[in-house]
């Protein structure tokens, strides 16, 4: 079982291999669309990611100050972030990126770039990935609200996760999206199962 913490290195991601499946333990880092925008424009996190490891997530957080709990933490869509992700990736050195559903080229050529893999994990696994956070390390950001502000968890075996793009280019999504087309080819040609 491959378990992947923080700094993560460039070698260790580059070891990986799209359909691998990995858990990550240790400190992460929740943005989404609106956090990342916030970080571009300033240039700066208040958290170091560098080696990191970045969640497309909105948690649901309930309690104050230091009797916050993390009562669902599912993966957003990761394309939300499609535009903005590659400057990211490549500004403040994000080795892992986890959240749903993939992203495009221009992810891909950044995340080869910079030795950087995208985890996929299933939507509708709010509950179980919230059973991951051992403890909220922080917050910053408050004001954008609590699905965009940007949260620092710490989680032991956040996971099952799957490779979905890795650090060569490979992607899961281009893989099944080239079997797809393939097989409509063989259907107009006349080929059946």
């Amino acid at each position: 079982m491959t378990v992947l913490s923080p700094p993560v290195a460039a070698e260790a991601v580059k070891e990986l291999s799209v359909g691998d499946v990995v858990y990550v333990s240790g400190i992460i880092a929740t943005l989404r669309d609106e956090g990342h925008m916030k970080a571009l424009e300033a240039g700066a996190l208040p958290f170091d990611l560098n080696g990191g490891i970045l969640y497309h997530c909105g948690p649901l957080i309930v309690g104050e100050g230091s009797d916050r709990k993390v009562l669902a933490a599912g993966p957003t869509t990761s394309s939300r972030m499609e535009d903005l992700e590659p400057e990211f990736i490549t500004k403040f050195g994000v080795r892992v990126v986890i959240g749903k559903g993939g992203m495009g080229p221009k992810v891909i050529e950044a995340m080869k770039e910079n030795s950087c893999v995208y985890l996929a994990m299933p939507g509708g696994c709010a509950a179980v990935a919230a059973d991951a956070v051992t403890r909220i390390v922080d917050v910053h950001w408050e004001e954008l609200g609590m699905p965009e502000a940007l949260w620092v968890f710490e989680v032991e075996k956040l996971g099952p996760l799957v490779v979905a793009i890795d650090a060569k280019g490979s992607s899961l999504y281009q893989i099944s999206e080239d079997t797809v087309q393939e097989n409509l080819e063989r259907i107009e040609k006349g080929w059946s199962p």
